[in-house]
């Protein structure tokens, strides 16, 4: 979901551009909304039955234990008759992280919350050391209550790294937001397109 001017995205103030080079890597079809806040739940059903039309009838979510955003895809997903998946529910949130790190997936903050985070992990990449410096921070690892968001810019299902360029650190509405661009790769090798449909809500974590 992106906001209302159509170039970056809500929660995370990612470039359309890196979305896209997201969904290109993994070789998936990716559907754009722009919205308001007020407007984030009526064009998130939206686009769920414009998937449904498109002979795509559920949804993947990363939600691990907070029950107020598993109920939020649960509503919006019944809206529009498409069947959630919550592959990560419940389980332990350590855990979780270092089967990440261990696969190979690699992600970077983006942004962090003002007044619980230092604005100095923007920028930082998801390993053992940022984890360790996180949990002495007194944050959760896992950022499930929004302490931080990240980016994933490779993984064992990218068919290569996206390559991004930091600018500058912006605050805004008490976060902080690594401003970036990412950097095209005319190298990139086409993935065969699944019929698989991440989404994300206006509260997604890594």
């Amino acid at each position: 979901m992106l906001d209302k001017t159509g170039t970056r995205s809500h929660s995370h103030r990612l470039p359309k551009s890196l979305i896209e080079q997201q969904a290109e890597r993994l070789g998936l079809p990716v559907i754009f909304r722009s919205a308001t806040w007020n407007e984030y739940e009526s064009e998130f059903i939206s686009a769920l039955l414009e998937m449904k039309n498109r002979n795509i009838h559920a949804g993947v979510f990363g939600d691990i234990d907070v029950e107020s955003h598993r109920d939020w895809v649960l509503r919006v997903c019944a809206a529009a008759s498409v069947v959630p998946y919550h592959p990560l529910w419940q389980r332990n949130r350590r855990e979780l992280l270092e089967k990440f790190i261990r696969l190979n997936f690699k992600s970077m903050i983006v942004v962090v919350k003002d007044g619980q985070l230092d604005k100095s992990f923007i920028g930082r990449n998801i390993d053992e050391l940022t984890i360790a410096d996180l949990e002495e921070a007194g944050i959760d690892p896992s950022g499930e209550l929004g302490e931080y968001h990240t980016v994933v810019i490779d993984g064992p299902i990218f068919s290569s790294e996206i390559r991004v360029r930091e600018k500058d650190r912006i605050v805004h509405d008490g976060y902080w937001f690594l401003d970036l661009d990412s950097e095209k790769d005319p190298a990139v090798k086409s993935l065969a397109a699944d019929t698989v449909c991440r989404t994300a809500g206006p509260y997604h974590n890594p």
